[in-house]
């Protein structure tokens, strides 16, 4: 009859012991996910309104997340209506963000409703109300991404979000948010050029007030044809008054938006000639949307350092400007 020795039979427990441990260790793994509803090997499905969000989390949240933008190029948030595509889209996420501040109007509801089975957060709100702006009828300005002091605050809400879904990923969010915005203080120092715009010409005119926060930051006199949103008309007296101001203060060039039509500003041009003042179309800038993705302008960096210097050279009379 064969027999074994101790020794034989202690390796023998010693593998079972560490076969019971590997299937416990599974078994608990399999459990967590099951509880939680997490994969920590799945990419976290982040979705945003505006890209103005979307893209930086992309670049903070790295090969962890998968970041889809609902408003894409020239989209206008303050009109925008949800598709049934998009309500599916956020079911599907695994995180959501929007700007908040009556910035996306119409979607309220979805988020509200969305909120009850995933994280949901506005992180506009997050923003200590004392900073933001108002319009003469105290409706608060929603575009806060044009601070870029704001924008950080607000990011940086967005980030601790992201680390409270994905504890296991603190770190690394961390690391990365940090190299951004050391990208962010730079971009504020290189917006410092607009001071040497003389002051007189420092005025901005635009098709919607979308640049209250900008003006702020960088000591510019904001002139919007429309209001904050976009959802009403703009009448002759909206046309008139631009054109007294430009008048006024010789104004030497004016701005189309990207996603708002550029028929008013042209009309403000005509209008200003017939009055015996020259004034150029300075070119366009991005103020809801950015531009494509894939381009410098479909970044939040690029779109913003965009805008400098487009409003550099047309109100400091460089020759970048056109009819």
């Amino acid at each position: 009859m064969i027999t074994f020795s101790k020794k034989f039979w202690g390796i023998i427990l010693l593998c079972c012991t560490f076969l019971l441990a590997a299937c416990n260790d599974k078994s608990a793994t399999n459990n967590e996910q099951k509880n939680t509803g997490k994969d920590n090997n799945k990419k976290i499905t982040v979705v945003t309104t505006i890209a103005q969000i979307g893209e930086p989390l992309s670049v903070i949240g790295g090969d962890r997340v998968e970041v889809k933008s609902l408003m894409g190029p020239s989209v206008d948030p303050h009109l925008y209506q949800a598709t049934h595509g998009d309500i599916q889209t956020l079911e599907n996420a695994d995180v959501v963000f929007y700007n908040g501040l009556h910035l996306e109007a119409n979607m309220v509801d979805i988020f509200e409703e969305i909120e009850k089975s995933k994280p949901v957060l506005a992180i506009g709100e997050t923003i200590d109300k004392s900073k933001l702006l108002h319009d003469e009828n105290n409706a608060v300005d929603p575009h806060i991404w044009f601070d870029i002091d704001l924008w950080q605050q607000a990011l940086d809400a967005a980030v601790d979000q992201l680390k409270e879904y994905s504890p296991e990923n603190t770190s690394y969010f961390e690391e990365n948010k940090v190299k951004y915005f050391e990208k962010l203080q730079q971009l504020k120092e290189d917006a410092k050029k607009l001071t040497e715009i003389p002051e007189e010409q420092r005025i901005l005119v635009t098709a919607h007030d979308a640049f209250g926060y900008f003006g702020r930051m960088h000591h510019m006199k904001v002139v919007g044809l429309q209001g904050l949103s976009t959802d009403g008309e703009i009448g002759i007296s909206d046309i008139q008054n631009t054109i007294d101001t430009i008048v006024k203060y010789k104004v030497p060039a004016v701005f189309v938006e990207s996603s708002i039509n550029e028929s008013s500003i042209k009309a403000v041009i005509e209008g200003a000639k017939k009055q015996g003042v020259p004034i150029q179309l300075g070119g366009e800038l991005f103020s809801d949307a950015m531009g494509k993705a894939g381009t410098e302008e479909g970044t939040y960096l690029g779109m913003y350092r965009h805008n400098i210097d487009t409003i550099y050279t047309a109100l400091k009379g460089g020759s970048n400007t056109n009819e």
